[in-house]
């Protein structure tokens, strides 16, 4: 395989359902237990999580003794930040916060290399290109580069089909939290009119011959969406495991001693 070759993006090309996990946890330790879980893709988040630079790159050493294609989310879309995020070897963006065709065009632009872009040129410095040992790493780069951009608002949804005609976006993932604040259903992402939209969106994101994307812990739900045609599902989020898992485990045991505690009267 080419060690530049960005297996998710040709996946996606294909049509080949991705499933994935959310890491918010901003730990490798915990990255590498849900590395040999089995996903697909694991997702590392500095937008809601307390990623930044440096621990990314832990993140991402420790993913790579893995099958398992890693995406980072940054926290927001800034052409130097996304720069550091390529060199240090992310080759799968998720952008939040895509609200237009322009803000589209841009953040494209930041990932690749002029003319066709504005990213900086510093590969010597760079793991991406393990410190210019790949060849012609500056001339390839760009084609394996896979730019996926959030819709999240009502706004997003509006300006759709602008946004999917950008030559460099490979796909869309909508963001349900923020949709259904937007929606008027802050908290509810299942309300009717939340669902509604998210499936007639993942129906004009593969009608125009795009990668849809989004996150749903909702097993049937995320079902749903795979056979609308959603191609890359994220299917849980590492501190929600975690928190679910720990909390219905002392559940089982606090339940049992203040049950004891009731029945007995006494202190």
């Amino acid at each position: 395989m080419n060690e530049l070759s960005n297996e998710f993006k040709v996946a996606l090309q294909s049509g080949q359902p991705q499933i994935g996990l959310w890491l918010g946890l901003a730990d490798p330790y915990c990255a590498e237990i849900c590395a040999g879980a089995g996903f697909d893709w694991l997702l590392i988040d500095g937008e809601h999580a307390p990623n930044d630079v440096r621990s990314t790159l832990s993140i991402l050493q420790t993913l790579a003794a893995y099958p398992v294609a890693p995406v980072v989310r940054p926290p927001v879309v800034q052409t130097h930040l996304i720069k550091q995020y390529l060199d240090l070897g992310v080759q799968t963006l998720l952008l939040p916060m895509i609200d237009t065709a322009e803000q589209a065009q841009a953040a494209v632009a930041a990932t690749r290399y002029p003319p066709h872009g504005v990213r900086g040129v510093g590969s010597a410095l760079a793991r991406a290109s393990r410190w210019n040992s790949i060849p012609d790493y500056l001339h390839r780069a760009d084609s394996e580069i896979c730019v996926l951009v959030q819709a999240e608002i009502r706004e997003a949804l509006k300006n759709l089909d602008s946004i999917l005609a950008v030559e460099g976006v490979d796909g869309v993932f909508i963001g349900p939290a923020d949709l259904s604040g937007s929606l008027g259903h802050l908290g509810n992402p299942g309300h009717p009119e939340v669902v509604t939209a998210i499936e007639d969106t993942i129906g004009r994101i593969v009608g125009a011959g795009k990668a849809a994307g989004i996150l749903s812990s909702d097993v049937k739900q995320a079902k749903r969406y795979l056979e609308l045609g959603a191609t890359f599902v994220a299917v849980g989020v590492d501190t929600s495991l975690l928190a679910h898992a720990s909390r219905n485990l002392a559940r089982q045991f606090t339940a049992d001693r203040q049950g004891e505690t009731q029945g007995d009267g006494t202190y």
